[in-house]
């Protein structure tokens, strides 16, 4: 190689990191959501996101949430919704799990008007109520965060190392980077039986269709339990193929599925082989509530089951947790 490509070479190399950088959705993002400043750590992994979110009155006084996502690369569409609230410190509250009234949920375009312009801009809902509607969503990306935690390590380091998708959700998980040991990395996801070689039921149903006309025991449970966010899949497909599983032991679990209040099929019984719903993205609307609620809770409380979404060619997993106060909420978005 000659001299003159060897100097070159690294100035390639650094402009393409410099450019690649610059156009991600990977970063700081700061401004406001539904009129409350807001600061936003969003890190791709795969077409997941995770991170954290800051919602402050001052450098004293903010609400820290934990963050999940997902980013569409094809049309620059963004998800993303407060999973755990971390800390609050106006409050003095930490590691709040259930129902949330301030979570909230977001969907947003991101935009590149210039090579140095970035904007996250959408609207904002409760987290487990697409009903309340929030307000305007308008960030943009900023070099230097006002809170500094554990996941500036991952960005100021993306391109050179920390895009790792395990150390990401390392991170995710237990934090600090230096409080991270090497046993608890997490564990390659293995295959889940009844993917290989079987032909699973399909059972399809149209949510036009409603399958029981009268109250019962199950329709009671839906309308007295709180319905808590688990995941959001986005819809880009003709049609949703939702597989579930019992996520641990097999003992009995069963659940029953509402799709925007309408019960779908009940007594649906939880094993290792899936039970699959075909839903029809024509019969949904732009932002859709699929309720799991739990008829039992089985030998091992709570109720804990696998869902897998099969979304054109992509694949969503999520495991999906349900109570006697409580039901599992997954939101289907059309971006």
């Amino acid at each position: 190689m000659s001299i003159k490509k060897t100097l070159l070479l690294p100035i390639f190399i650094l402009t393409s990191i410099t450019i690649a950088r610059s156009q991600s959705v990977t970063g700081v993002w700061r401004g406001k959501i539904n009129g409350t400043p807001t600061e936003l750590k969003l890190v791709k992994s795969g077409d997941q996101l995770v991170g954290v979110a800051y919602y402050y009155q001052n450098k004293k006084k903010y609400k820290r949430y934990s963050i999940k996502g997902h980013f569409d690369p094809e049309t620059n569409s963004v998800i993303w919704w407060d999973e755990l609230l971390l800390n609050d410190i106006s409050a003095k509250k930490t590691l709040q799990i259930g129902p949330d009234q301030y979570a909230q949920m977001t969907v947003a375009d991101f935009n590149c008007p210039g090579s140095d312009d970035m904007f996250l801009d959408g609207n904002s809902s409760s987290r487990d109520n697409k009903q309340q509607q929030n307000g305007i969503v308008h960030l943009e990306k900023i070099d230097s965060p006002i809170f500094p935690d554990e996941w500036d390590y991952i960005i100021n380091n993306y391109y050179v190392g920390t895009n790792n998708p395990q150390l990401i959700d390392s991170i995710s998980q237990y934090g600090l980077v230096s409080k991270i040991p090497e046993e608890t990395l997490p564990e390659p996801i293995i295959s889940i039986p009844g993917q290989a070689g079987d032909v699973p039921p399909v059972i399809v149903i149209s949510p036009q269709i409603p399958t029981y006309a009268t109250q019962d025991k199950i329709e009671a449970k839906f309308s007295s339990r709180k319905n808590v966010l688990q995941t959001v899949i986005p819809i880009a497909a003709k049609t949703i193929e939702l597989r579930f599983y019992d996520n641990a032991e097999v003992d009995g679990d069963s659940i029953a599925v509402f799709l925007n209040g309408k019960l779908l099929h009940k007594n649906i019984r939880l094993t290792d082989q899936p039970y699959t719903i075909l839903i029809h993205a024509d019969d949904l609307s732009a932002d859709n509530e699929l309720v799991m609620v739990a008829e039992n809770l089985g030998s091992i409380p709570p109720n804990t089951s696998y869902m897998v979404a099969i979304v054109g060619d992509k694949r969503y997993e999520a495991r999906l947790y349900a109570n006697e106060q409580t039901s599992a909420l997954i939101r289907i978005i059309q971006p």
